[in-house]
C-alpha cells in the first residue's frame, strides 16, 4: 500500500463523537468493558494509541502440534499454530470487525516492555474481544491476567490500514448517499475489499456511464467542500430493531444493527447535509481530501430471478495506490509497444487485427498441410492390397491444441477415402520437448466402428491412455515421454492386432 497521506486534521475534533442522550454517559469502572458503540475507536477514529487495562484472558484456540509416526526416533512434537488468546480490554483503539469493516489488526503493550500481536478484533454480543498471538498459552494468560494495565497500540502498518478502511468505508457513505438523493438507487449491500482492488456497492440496477459520471462529480462537490462528518451515540429504545442484511459470507452489511449486538448503543454517521445512516464502523471526520473515483461501468450479477449490479469506487490512499499502479502499467505498455501513453490503445488495437490475420493465415496453412498429410495416406493405401489398411502416423506439434490438426488431417482422408475401403488410422502428436508430465494426443480413426473401438481399448490397456469415443473416432491422451523405439512399437502391435 503506498504510503498514507493525512488530511487535515490530524487530530480528531471534539465535536466528532456526541452523545445525544442525557443519560447516556462513558463507563469509567476499569472492571467492566466499554460497549461497542462507545469503544475509544469510535470516538476518536485518529487516536493510535490508549492506556487501558485488561478484563479478561481466555484460551480461544490452543497450540496445535505434528503428529510423531511411530516408529521415529522420539522427538518433541514442534507446534504447527501458535495458541491464540481471547483478550477483553476496558476501552481499545482496536476496532473490531463490523458495519462491513474489516477488523484492525495491532499491539498489547505490558508493563515489562513485551508486546502481544493481535491478529483481528470480533464483536461479540456488546464487547471488544482481541484476538492475540502467543508462543506459550500459559506465558500468555500468566501476563494477560485481569486488572493488569496495558498500552493498545496501532502500529503505522494498523494506522495505515485503518486509515484506508476509513477512507472507504467513508466513501461509500457518501457514494450511497449520492446515489439515493440523486437518482433514488438504493445500496443493497457493500464489499470493502482489501487492498489495493476497488471497493464496491450492490445496486438495484445497472447506470450508464452519464449517470456514474453525475453522481461521481455531485459526490467529488461535497469533498471539496471539506463536509464535516460526525457521530451521534444514543441509548437503544426496547423498540424491535430492523434486521440488517446478511451477504452469503456471513457478514453483516447494510443499515440496521446486527439481532446478536447487546451493547445497548444506537450509533448513527452523519454527513453534514447529506446522509444520516446507523453504523458501527471508523469513519473520516471530514470528507476533505478525500477524492472520489467511480469506475466506469457496472458489473451485471444475475441470481435466479433477481438482477443487481456491482458499481467500484476508490478514494484516499487506495486511489492513489490505484493511480500509480496503473501509471505504470501504461507506461511499461507504452514502451513495450515502442508508442507513447495516448497512443497505447490505438496500438492494442493494431496488434489484436495482426494477431487475428496471422491466426487466419495459419489456419490456412494448417488446412493445406491436413489435406498434403491426408494424400500421402491415401496413395499409401492405393498401393496396399490389405484387406484392412492400418497405418499410424506420428508428429511433432507445440501448438496449444494438437488434436485440432488430427481432427484436420482425419476430415481430408474421409473427403477422399472411397465409401467401400476399410482402413483404422491412428495419429499421435507429442510436444518437442517432453518429460514425465507430457501430454501426448492420439486420435483412432476408420470406416468401421466395430474397428476403432477394440484399437481405443486395446491403447488404453497397453499404454495407458485415457480416452474415449463414438463412431468412427477415438482420442485420447498419454502421459509420458513418447518415444519412437517404445510407444510407436505399442501403437503398431495395436494396428496388427486388429488387422488380423
Amino acid at each position: 500500500m503506498a504510503a498514507v497521506i493525512i488530511p487535515y486534521p490530524t487530530v480528531t475534533p471534539p465535536s466528532y463523537h456526541r452523545i445525544v442522550s442525557p443519560t447516556l454517559k462513558i463507563p469509567t469502572d476499569t472492571q467492566r468493558p466499554i460497549p461497542v458503540g462507545l469503544l475509544a475507536c469510535q470516538r476518536d477514529p485518529l487516536l493510535r494509541e490508549l492506556e487501558t487495562s485488561i478484563i479478561s484472558c481466555t484460551i480461544s484456540q490452543p497450540a496445535s502440534f505434528t503428529s510423531v509416526k511411530k516408529g521415529k526416533k522420539a522427538s518433541a512434537a514442534a507446534p504447527v499454530d501458535r495458541p491464540i488468546l481471547e483478550v477483553i480490554l476496558h476501552d481499545t483503539v482496536i476496532f473490531p470487525e463490523g458495519g462491513g469493516q474489516p477488523s484492525d489488526t495491532g499491539i498489547i503493550k505490558t508493563a515489562d516492555g513485551r508486546t502481544w500481536v493481535v491478529t483481528q478484533a470480533k464483536r461479540h454480543g456488546g464487547h471488544a474481544v482481541h484476538y492475540v498471538r502467543a508462543d506459550q498459552a500459559e506465558d500468555g494468560l500468566a501476563s494477560l491476567t485481569s486488572g493488569t494495565n496495558v498500552t493498545v497500540t496501532l502500529g503505522e502498518l494498523d494506522f495505515e490500514r485503518r486509515y484506508d478502511h476509513m477512507s472507504m468505508h467513508t466513501s461509500q457513505h457518501l457514494l450511497s448517499a449520492v446515489l439515493e438523493n440523486r437518482l433514488d438507487i438504493h445500496t443493497l449491500s457493500w464489499s470493502l475489499t482489501a487492498a489495493p482492488a476497488p471497493c464496491y456497492v450492490e445496486l438495484a440496477r445497472s447506470m450508464t456511464t452519464e449517470e456514474i459520471l453525475a453522481i461521481q462529480s455531485e459526490a467529488n462537490r461535497l469533498v471539496f467542500e471539506g463536509r464535516k462528518v460526525h457521530v451521534e451515540v444514543q441509548e437503544m429504545d426496547d423498540k424491535p430493531q430492523p434486521a440488517v442484511p446478511v451477504l452469503e459470507s456471513g457478514r453483516a452489511v447494510g443499515k440496521g444493527v446486527p439481532t446478536d449486538y447487546t451493547g445497548g448503543i444506537m450509533r448513527t454517521v452523519i454527513i453534514d447535509g447529506v446522509d444520516r445512516n446507523p453504523c458501527c464502523g471508523t469513519h473520516l471526520p471530514t470528507l476533505h481530501n478525500l477524492q472520489l473515483f467511480i469506475i466506469p461501468q457496472t458489473e451485471i450479477l444475475s441470481r435466479s430471478a433477481t438482477t443487481s449490479a456491482r458499481l467500484y469506487f476508490l478514494a484516499g490512499p487506495r486511489l492513489i495506490t490505484y493511480l500509480t499502479s496503473t501509471h505504470s502499467q501504461l507506461a511499461a505498455a507504452a514502451a513495450t509497444l515502442s508508442c507513447g501513453a495516448p497512443q497505447v490503445p490505438d496500438r492494442i488495437g493494431q496488434v489484436v487485427d495482426e494477431r487475428k490475420r496471422a491466426e487466419k493465415r495459419i489456419d490456412d496453412l494448417e488446412f493445406e498441410l491436413a489435406k498434403h498429410l491426408a494424400g500421402d495416406v491415401w496413395q499409401e493405401m492405393k498401393s496396399s492390397d490389405a484387406a484392412l489398411f492400418v497405418k499410424h502416423v506420428h508428429r511433432t506439434d507445440d501448438s496449444i491444441n494438437p488434436l485440432v490438426f488430427l481432427s484436420a488431417i482425419t476430415t481430408a482422408f474421409a473427403n477422399i477415402i472411397p465409401a467401400e475401403r476399410p482402413f483404422v488410422l491412428v495419429f499421435s502428436s507429442s510436444p518437442s520437448s517432453q518429460t514425465s508430465t507430457s501430454t501426448s494426443v492420439l486420435l483412432v480413426f476408420g470406416s468401421d466402428e466395430k474397428c476403432v473401438k477394440p484399437a481405443g481399448d486395446l491403447l488404453k490397456s497397453k499404454l495407458n491412455v485415457k480416452g474415449g469415443g463414438k463412431g468412427t473416432r477415438w482420442s485420447g491422451k498419454f502421459t509420458g515421454v513418447w518415444r519412437e523405439g517404445r510407444e510407436d512399437a505399442v501403437v503398431s502391435e495395436v494396428l496388427k492386432t486388429i488387422s488380423t
